[in-house]
């Protein structure tokens, strides 16, 4: 029976069940694991949305990132009528940041038929009535690469952040308080333009848990992405300047960005601060972007604990961006049966005849050669004509256009910034 690969991917760990006490089936760890939450190390974490995330992730398909059940009622495409292999969102208890997740294998009028994980402590098929229903996604493969439009650098910056961030933390040590892949609950309760009090609280945190992510696309694209001007940046130091912005916030990453460019350093990006970022060897900026990050680590209170994943997030930022770096030099872009590499942009290059070291050097040379030369076409500098001059005349004749030749190519070769660029004449005789 053909079936999706996700389903199939369900199927092969269907039975696989929770250890009581200490030990924890290891095939449910992996679970985490490959739905990008690899820190998880037991099965006692509620684990329908990993088990989901987790056969997704084998079937190649990117889940939401999290283990929120509910972050999937958003996701994919929307589905009229619950079929095999489709996604039913169900809710659990009356909170609204809870639910339960799972692949639907069969239905009838007022059942739905999930595989998933968690229920019962097993991957297991289990019944749900349809009331209980929230969404029924589908989910997408993603599209085939076109090597000619690169993934979107802000979807890549994103879903580099997410992957750093990962899912849902409460870390009483960390300054920003509860997150959910990388958004904070104050930032969330601004975002619904909320006040966030003691009354509101524990709404806003069932609803930061409940994220979706649509919300989360849209709360990194306008409060980080732009806000910390990336749009505005090459794409290699847009992603760190984006990651730094999530991390330390878009106004520090804009002052951090001024500093190493040696730029003022007044928190907004202008035309001296983009001057500066591209007068700058763009590896060698990035380099001491890392380096500036990573001093202001080291100077956090709370560098004990987190010290060493915040290191690894600059490791792991600055390998990106060089890597983004090194595909942007070198990308290449196809025009008919034509092919052009994109590299640095260059000025074209200028006529020899618009090049004072040029006319110079053959004035000068004109200066030595015509006495000698000239009668042979003509131009003779005859006795009758040396004695109406004067011998003195002509040497400093000689002597002035000699001395113009030679301050033309020395004031030429100061100011060339532009390449030769050779020009065919056809001359007829």
């Amino acid at each position: 029976m053909n079936q999706p690969a996700w389903l199939a991917e369900a199927w092969r760990e269907f039975g696989q069940a929770e250890r009581a006490g200490a030990l924890h089936n290891p095939r449910i760890v992996k679970l985490y694991a490959d739905a990008g939450h690899a820190s998880v190390a037991n099965d006692e974490v509620a684990w329908c949305a990993a088990f989901l995330g987790a056969c997704l992730a084998r079937s190649g398909i990117r889940g939401t990132g999290s283990l929120m059940a509910r972050s999937y009622a958003s996701w994919g495409k929307p589905v009229a009528e619950p079929e095999a292999g489709c996604i039913a969102v169900l809710t659990r208890t009356a909170d609204p940041a809870l639910g339960h997740v799972g692949f639907v294998v069969g239905a009838t009028a007022d059942t739905l038929f999930l595989l998933g994980g968690n229920q019962s402590d097993a991957v297991s098929v289990a019944a749900f009535p349809k009331s209980r229903l929230v969404a029924v996604r589908w989910p997408e493969p993603p599209k085939a690469a076109d090597p000619a439009q690169p993934l979107d650098i802000f979807d890549r910056a994103l879903a580099h952040v997410l992957e750093m961030e990962g899912g849902f933390s409460d870390d009483p040590y960390d300054p920003g308080g509860a997150t959910n892949q990388g958004i904070t609950l104050a930032t969330f309760a601004s975002w619904k333009g909320e006040a966030l009090n003691a009354m509101t609280m524990p709404r806003l945190l069932a609803g930061l848990k409940a994220i979706t992510p649509h919300d989360v696309r849209e709360i990194y694209l306008k409060r980080y992405w732009r806000t910390a001007g990336c749009p505005q940046l090459p794409p290699a130091l847009a992603l760190m300047q984006f990651d730094t912005g999530v991390n330390h916030g878009p106004g520090t990453a804009i002052r951090i960005l001024q500093q190493i460019a040696g730029a003022d350093v007044d928190g907004e990006i202008g035309p001296q601060t983009l001057a500066a970022v591209r007068a700058m060897p763009p590896l060698k900026l990035l380099d001491a972007y890392a380096a500036n990050r990573r001093e202001r680590y080291r100077a956090m209170p709370h560098f004990w604990r987190f010290g060493r994943g915040w290191l690894a997030r600059v490791d792991k930022t600055l390998a990106l961006a060089r890597a983004i770096a090194s595909e942007t030099s070198t990308s290449k872009t196809s025009k008919g049966d034509a092919t052009m590499t994109e590299t640095t942009t260059e000025t074209a290059g200028k006529w020899w005849g618009n090049s004072m070291t040029i006319w110079g050097a053959l004035t000068t040379g004109l200066a030595a050669i015509l006495p000698v030369f000239g009668p042979l076409f003509g131009l003779d500098l005859t006795g009758e004509l040396i004695g109406q001059l004067g011998t003195q005349a002509v040497a400093a004749g000689q002597a002035i256009v000699v001395l113009l030749g030679t301050v033309l190519t020395i004031t030429g070769r100061t100011r060339a910034a532009e390449p030769i660029e050779r020009r065919i004449f056809n001359v007829r005789i």
